[in-house]
């Protein structure tokens, strides 16, 4: 066990000491195990808080709900991030941990998505579709909710190949995900009067976007 640690403490001395262009897909590989440990913090800390003396609070399902969406859109976010900072920072290798942020990004958008079938419709398919009908939050959510479901079905190499360049269109198209992400948020917090959060997180996503836009217009 020390020695484990010793290696990756090693590994990520030379991680953040390393100058541009150093980093290999070996190094970044190694520190994967760490990023999926702290991808499921918030799991850690359901049931820390479980345990503990208050619980989950008065309303557990609407807690989980509630914090089930917050981490998709936080990992959504750091998804996103991945690009920009690969290029900014000139370490192609950082491209290896994308893929693993967007799943748990839709781990969480999945478990939001069925606790709000079981918890609050019961489970019943009738219930569910007026929900969508009936509350503008709950449809936009499900338009997010759809294209992040191809999203990570396709993202193994096997699709990679069968798609083409089809399956880098297809995966643009997590941009127009997070605008839905924080247009569905907004009007979730919108019955609390309460828009501070939502406009965070569309305040970097519009500086993601120009950020993006500065790099592509940098290359030409």
């Amino acid at each position: 066990m020390a020695n484990r640690w010793l290696r990756f403490t090693r590994v990520w001395i030379s991680l953040v000491t390393s100058s541009p262009g150093q980093w290999s897909a070996r190094m970044v590989g190694r520190f994967k195990p760490l990023l999926f440990l702290l991808c499921l913090y918030p799991v850690f800390r359901w049931f820390w808080l479980a345990l503990g003396a208050n619980g989950l609070g008065v309303n557990p399902p609407e807690f989980l709900i509630r914090s089930t969406g917050v981490w998709s859109l936080v990992l959504l976010w750091a998804t996103l991030c991945v690009t920009p900072a690969r290029r900014w920072l000139r370490q192609p290798a950082l491209v290896r941990v994308r893929r693993m942020l967007g799943l748990f990004s839709f781990f969480y958008a999945a478990l939001h998505v069925l606790g709000w079938a079981y918890w609050e419709r019961g489970g019943v398919l009738a219930e569910m579709w007026a929900d969508i009908l009936q509350r503008t939050f709950v449809w936009v959510g499900v338009l997010a909710f759809i294209p992040m479901l191809l999203l990570a079905a396709t993202s193994t190499r096997g699709w990679m190949r069968r798609l083409g360049r089809n399956w880098q269109r297809l995966h643009f198209s997590i941009y127009g995900i997070a605008m839905l992400s924080v247009w569905h948020f907004w009007l979730v917090r919108s019955g609390k009067v309460d828009y501070l959060e939502p406009a965070l997180y569309g305040l970097i996503l519009a500086a993601l976007f120009v950020v993006r836009y500065l790099l592509r217009a940098g290359r030409h």
